[in-house]
């Protein structure tokens, strides 16, 4: 299974700035930075629940919130909690639930992480869309920031259309036809390109 490896990322750059001029001014101008996993499954996750659908300064705050709370954010902490500490940080009733969700998941599914490093990557997607409050985006952010999958394309991420739409000087929102072509021509590197994106509209990298 191809993983994002600092040398499989200076190939994906390498490739990039060949077939794309934005691109190229976007990883120059963040030439030292590359995503990087946390290499916590649960953390990854729980933090994705906790950026749906709000900004990554919104999400931010509510994340740092929880983990003055909890200092070792994990499924069996989590459990601990009462849903009202857990509100108290800011998250949505919805959103707790979705994180108590994904704890019990995790406590009664062990050795799930070693399964999905050798699956495809949409037979994750498929395993974790089981879990409710787990949609699409959020499995897809699990591949790119916990899995380091190569080539993912999150078509339906704000962030990441308002940032094509920006760069490339096209009108908002895109053309589902427009959407296609830039996954077609940033593949097989699409995570990569997606990452710079990001970069070039937050001041401080994505992470999750």
């Amino acid at each position: 299974m191809i993983i994002l490896t600092n040398k499989n990322w200076l190939i994906a750059k390498n490739n990039l700035i060949k077939k794309d001029k934005i691109l190229k001014k976007i990883i120059t101008k963040y030439k030292k930075d590359k995503l990087k996993s946390k290499n916590d499954a649960f953390l990854t996750l729980s933090k994705s629940i906790a950026g749906q659908q709000i900004s990554v300064k919104a999400a931010n705050s509510i994340w740092n919130k929880l983990e003055k709370r909890i200092k070792k954010v994990s499924s069996r902490n989590i459990l601990k909690l009462k849903r009202n500490e857990i509100a108290k940080c800011g998250f949505s009733k919805q959103k707790i639930t979705y994180l108590q969700n994904l704890a019990i998941f995790f406590e009664k599914n062990k050795n799930i992480e070693k399964k999905w490093k050798k699956e495809e990557d949409e037979k994750i997607i498929e395993d974790l869309i089981t879990i409710k409050g787990i949609g699409r985006w959020t499995a897809e952010m699990f591949l790119i920031f916990y899995l380091l999958r190569p080539n993912i394309f999150p078509c339906a991420d704000v962030g990441l259309l308002k940032a094509i739409s920006i760069n490339y000087n096209l009108k908002y929102p895109l053309k589902d036809s427009q959407i296609i072509n830039f996954k077609k021509k940033w593949s097989p590197w699409s995570t990569v390109a997606t990452w710079y994106l990001w970069r070039s509209l937050d001041p401080i990298p994505v992470k999750y």
